[in-house]
């Protein structure tokens, strides 16, 4: 008690210095759960991976489930010499895995990660709780391509190069129909706002009310994170490891960890514009993290549909990509956009 009232004399005598230091605590709590989340979710590929094509996955470290599978790969990476290769823009080599690591933690603050029912009030869990988070989040998606292009530029290699332009090739034709559905969803629920967007999707999802909408997000989404069939800036039977080839060590660990990071965050957004976040019947025995455990569930089944669409299909053309995002997401993308301009109308 001595302590919390210490706490809360400070905060009233120095309220900027608290805020502060509260950010901080918060933004280090973050980083760190997300960067399990993220571990966690490279197991989870390999083992379900293994299961889907029949093989046993990671089994050798860590028992038969290989849960430290990861730790050694980490120890690995940390071990092995950081070769930068002669006629590299050493600068912009050193900074390209930062900028990329850097650039998926200002997403994270502005996504709320589930909710908690305190005295029968849902408290959403977010750092950042800002009016226009769903543009925001959507927006800094589109800057991942910079930590790509710097990291393919700087590497003098042609072969990075042809990764870093498809990348942004990729980036500019996928950015534009995303952005209209993210704009879609905002006009049903008459709010930018990711909270305001989950509440109102309590009577009906909006993978429901425009199901166009959720599968050109979804294919939009896929593109974004650069997952297959969409991975044409590191096709390894096309262009060695696209942008990331001349990267070895902790650095290559950062590039290569970013798109796990990644592919967890944009599978959180998914959740929230379409599956109506933590939204769902209240759990008589665990009502304070009912929200959490439904977040959570509809989280684990998006990250296995994207796991299972990545052993599925065969990696597209580069052609074929852009043309699927420029001449038919984004015609789709206006239909769906009237269509819930429509609907916004008729329920406003």
């Amino acid at each position: 008690m001595e302590l919390l009232s210490a706490i809360t004399e400070f905060a009233a005598r120095e309220p900027k210095i608290y805020g502060l230091i509260l950010g901080l605590v918060a933004a280090a709590i973050l980083a760190s759960v997300i960067n399990v989340a993220a571990m966690l979710l490279v197991w989870l590929e390999r083992k379900v991976m293994g299961d889907l094509q029949s093989r046993y996955g990671p089994n050798r470290v860590g028992g038969r489930w290989g849960v430290l599978q990861l730790g050694a790969d980490a120890i690995k990476l940390f071990t092995k010499e950081d070769i930068i290769p002669r006629g590299a823009d050493k600068s912009v080599y050193v900074w390209a895995p930062i900028v990329a690591v850097a650039t998926t933690m200002l997403i994270a603050g502005a996504l709320p990660f589930g909710a908690v029912i305190i005295d029968g009030e849902v408290i959403p869990l977010v750092v950042a709780n800002m009016d226009i988070s769903a543009l925001y989040v959507e927006a800094v998606l589109s800057l991942m391509a910079i930590g790509a292009f710097m990291a393919g530029y700087a590497s003098n290699n042609k072969y990075s190069m042809l990764g870093a332009f498809r990348g942004i090739a990729r980036m500019i034709a996928y950015e534009v129909p995303m952005g209209v559905c993210v704009i879609s969803v905002a006009v049903m629920a008459h709010s930018l706002n990711l909270v305001e967007i989950v509440n109102a999707q309590q009577g009906i999802w909006f993978a429901l009310a425009q199901p166009l909408g959720f599968v050109i997000f979804a294919i939009c989404l896929i593109v974004d994170l650069g997952r297959m069939p969409f991975d044409q800036t590191e096709a390894e039977e096309e262009i060695i490891a696209g942008y990331n080839t001349e990267y070895s060590g902790i650095r290559f660990g950062l590039l290569y960890f970013q798109e796990y990071i990644v592919m967890l965050l944009g599978s959180i957004l998914l959740v929230l514009l379409f599956l109506g976040g933590w939204n769902g019947p209240v759990i008589p025995v665990i009502t304070f993290i009912s929200p959490m455990v439904w977040f959570f569930m509809k989280l684990l089944i998006v990250l296995v549909a994207l796991i299972w669409i990545r052993v599925s299909l065969p990696r597209f053309r580069i052609d074929q990509v852009t043309d699927l995002g420029w001449k038919i997401l984004l015609p789709l993308s206006l239909i769906n956009f009237v269509w819930a301009v429509a609907v916004g109308l008729y329920f406003a």
